[in-house]
C-alpha cells in the first residue's frame, strides 16, 4: 500500500518570484521548501543573472557543460520558471494576470523600476488586496540612498560588518575582510521569508483584518545593521567602536582559533566553569585560581597576558588529541574543515544534508538541503532548480487556465521566450 504523501506546511500557497540573484530568491526558496508553488520569472533569452555566474557549471549525462550555474543550482530547487519580457506590455498584462492568483509576490528590483511597469504594490493591490508584496533592495524604499542599487558587497562596507572581520587591527598585514558568502543576502532573504509569514498570519488569522494584504519593505542595509547584534550593541551602550579581532571574541576568552602541532582547533570556553576544566586538561590548574582570569569579566581585561599562555600550551598536542581530550571533557571545540570534509562529516551525512536531486540535465546533481527538521510537516525537495521557462506552458495552465491558442498567441506577440526545444 502506498504510504500517504507527508503534509506540507505552504502547500496551496502561490508565489510569484520576480526576484533574481540571492536575497530574493534565498526567500522564495524556502517558501518552496515548505510546500508553496513558487513561479520564477525570468527574462527570456538569459534568465536569472546567476544562471551565467560560473563555472562550476552543471555537466550533463553526457559530460558536456550545461548553461546552469552552480550559483543558480544553490538557491532556486522547488521552482518552477515562466519566461515574460516584463518591458513588453503584454508581459506587464501576463504578470497582473498571475498576480489576481498570486497570495505573494517577491520583486527585487531598483525602487521605481516596478511602479513603470505597472507592477508597484499600489498598483497590485488595488488588483489582489489579498497579495502580500514583499520588495527587497539594497536601501529600502525610503532614505537618501533609495534610489542606489544595493549589493551584498558594499553593504557589508557600508553597514559595518568589514570592521568587525579581518585579522586584528594591530597585526601586520592585517585589513578588512568580507565574509566568505553573502550573509547580508541570506540574511536579508531569511527576514524576508518571515515577514512573508507574518503578512499571512494578519492577512488570514482570526483577530486581524482578514483578507488584507501589505507591503514589506526589506533593505539589505537594514538586515546588515541588525545582524552587528552584540557588537552593535556593545558600541550603542558604551560608545567605544570595536575593532577588528580576528578569530577572537570581543566578549569571551577563550574563544578562538589556536595553532596546535598539525593545524589549528576552535576553542569555544562560554563559562567559568569551562575555563576550570580546560586548565585541568591543560595540565595548568592554577590558571583558573590566578585572579587575573577567574571570571570571564577579568579573562577580557587580561587577554593580552592569557592568550600567549594558552597559545603556548595548545602548540605542545596535536589536533586530534587535543579535539579528544576537549570533547571528553563536554568542552566547545571543533577542527576547521574544508568543504571536501563539511559533506563527507558523519553529523552532516546523518543529518540528511547532502541530497541526491533528479534533474533534466543529469541523474547525479547533489545539492545542499534545507536545514529545517519539522516533526509534521518537515521541508521536502519536490522539484530541482528549473531549466530557463521549463514551466512556462503549465504555469499558464495552472495559474490562468489558458489552452495551447492562447499560450502559442503570447508567445508570437512577444510576451513571454520562445518555445522550449
Amino acid at each position: 500500500m502506498a504510504l500517504a504523501p507527508t503534509p506540507l506546511s505552504l502547500a496551496g500557497l502561490r508565489v510569484l518570484d520576480l526576484s533574481r540573484v540571492l536575497a530574493g530568491p534565498w526567500c522564495t526558496q524556502l517558501l518552496g521548501d515548505l510546500g508553496a508553488d513558487v513561479v520564477k520569472v525570468e527574462r527570456p533569452g538569459s534568465g536569472d543573472d546567476t544562471r551565467g555566474w560560473g563555472p562550476p557549471f552543471l555537466h550533463d549525462r553526457h559530460g558536456a557543460e550545461s548553461s546552469e550555474s552552480a550559483y543558480f543550482l544553490g538557491a532556486n530547487r522547488n521552482k518552477r520558471s515562466i519566461a515574460i519580457d516584463l518591458a513588453h506590455p503584454d508581459g506587464q498584462a501576463l504578470v497582473r494576470a498571475l498576480v489576481l492568483q498570486a497570495d505573494v509576490l517577491v520583486e527585487n528590483y531598483k525602487v521605481g523600476d516596478m511602479a513603470r511597469y505597472g507592477l508597484d504594490f499600489v498598483t497590485l493591490h488595488a488588483l489582489n488586496p489579498q497579495l502580500v508584496y514583499c520588495s527587497i533592495t539594497g536601501y529600502g524604499q525610503t532614505g537618501p540612498y533609495h534610489e542606489r542599487a544595493g549589493y551584498d558587497y558594499a553593504v557589508q562596507g557600508l553597514g559595518g560588518l568589514m570592521s568587525l572581520t579581518g585579522e586584528r587591527d594591530d597585526l601586520p598585514g592585517g585589513g578588512p575582510q568580507k565574509v566568505g558568502v553573502a550573509v547580508a543576502d541570506l540574511f536579508t532573504g531569511l527576514y524576508a521569508s518571515v515577514g512573508i509569514l507574518a503578512a499571512l498570519r494578519h492577512r488570514d488569522a482570526e483577530g486581524f483584518r482578514r483578507g488584507e494584504g501589505q507591503h514589506i519593505d526589506m533593505a539589505l542595509l537594514d538586515t546588515q545593521v541588525a545582524m552587528l547584534a552584540n557588537l552593535g550593541a556593545n558600541y550603542l551602550v558604551s560608545g567605544q567602536v570595536p575593532g577588528r579581532a580576528g578569530n577572537a571574541h570581543q566578549n569571551i576568552v577563550p574563544y578562538q582559533v589556536f595553532e596546535v602541532a598539525d593545524g589549528h582547533v576552535i576553542l569555544a570556553i562560554g563559562n567559568d566553569a569551562q575555563f576550570a576544566r580546560f586548565c585541568e586538561v591543560a595540565g595548568r590548574p592554577e590558571l583558573a585560581a590566578d585572579p587575573r582570569f577567574a571570571t570571564n569579566a577579568d579573562r577580557v581585561r587580561h587577554r593580552a597576558a592569557l592568550v600567549p599562555v594558552l597559545a603556548a600550551l595548545m602548540r605542545q598536542r596535536r589536533r586530534d588529541d587535543w579535539l579528544a581530550a576537549l570533547e571528553a571533557a563536554k568542552l566547545p571545540c571543533g577542527p576547521i574543515n574544508a568543504l571536501d570534509q563539511v559533506f563527507a562529516d558523519p553529523q552532516v551525512l546523518a543529518r540528511g544534508m547532502v541530497e541526491p536531486v533528479d534533474h533534466p540535465l543529469t541523474d547525479t546533481l547533489r545539492l545542499v538541503a534545507s536545514p529545517l527538521k519539522l516533526s509534521a510537516t518537515p521541508a521536502q525537495t519536490r522539484r530541482p532548480p528549473p531549466l530557463l521557462d521549463q514551466h512556462g506552458d503549465d504555469v499558464l495552465v495552472d495559474w490562468l487556465g489558458w489552452d495551447a491558442a492562447a499560450i502559442a498567441a503570447a508567445r508570437e506577440r512577444g510576451a513571454l521566450g520562445p518555445p522550449r526545444p
